[in-house]
């Protein structure tokens, strides 16, 4: 019989350099400590192409910071066309926005209109911001929000953005693979920085 997952159980394991995931179809829940581990870095190395900074810089989209938390991970579990099933699990929903509640999870919403229209979560300790996912209707509506996400982050003198694994979307932006020793060694000096989540 599995741990049932609590915001405790949570912290101990992100604070060890684990997260866990769901397995679509299965009450099951897998731990991973990946190895190297994706990064994002908050320094100059950050990089916005062209196109999607002249889309940031024209205010496209209306950017929030934890005004939908629950509705950004519901539409991060929705199916997508190249993912049929989800991961993300009322369980993980109900866990994740406890942590939310506790100030350790916060969301990044793109809006147009009126409606939510991309966005992202992730968990925060110290100067540790784990990203889990995110989502988009709306063309560059996630990309809006990573962006927005490290200003947030460099505001509030986050030490690691942690991306868990590095994609083809995320490499655009300078993702990058760290091996693990190095990743747990700068994790403990995150933990320990006086980092706060800006509030505005």
């Amino acid at each position: 019989m599995q741990t049932p997952l609590t915001p405790a159980l949570l912290l101990h394991a992100y604070s060890q350099g684990i997260f866990p995931m769901g397995q679509p179809d299965s009450p099951d829940i897998e731990w991973y400590s990946p190895n190297p581990r994706g990064i994002i870095p908050l320094d100059d190395r950050f990089h916005v192409p062209k196109r999607l900074a002249r889309t940031w810089r024209h205010g496209t989209y209306q950017v929030t910071c934890d005004r939908a938390f629950p509705q950004v991970m519901r539409a991060c579990a929705q199916p997508r066309h190249n993912q049929p099933s989800t991961w993300i699990s009322e369980e993980f929903v109900a866990v994740y926005t406890e942590l939310h509640r506790l100030g350790h999870a916060h969301s990044v919403e793109t809006w147009q209109d009126g409606n939510l229209v991309g966005g992202l979560y992730g968990v925060s300790i110290g100067g540790l911001f784990a990203g889990e996912s995110m989502f988009s209707v709306a063309r560059d509506a996630s990309k809006i929000a990573l962006i927005a996400l490290v200003e947030h982050l460099r505001r509030g003198r986050f030490v690691i953005l942690d991306t868990q694994w590095v994609t083809e979307h995320l490499a655009q932006f300078g993702a990058y693979w760290m091996p693990r020793h190095i990743y747990l060694k700068q994790l403990q000096h995150a933990l320990n920085a006086p980092s706060v989540w800006p509030t505005p």
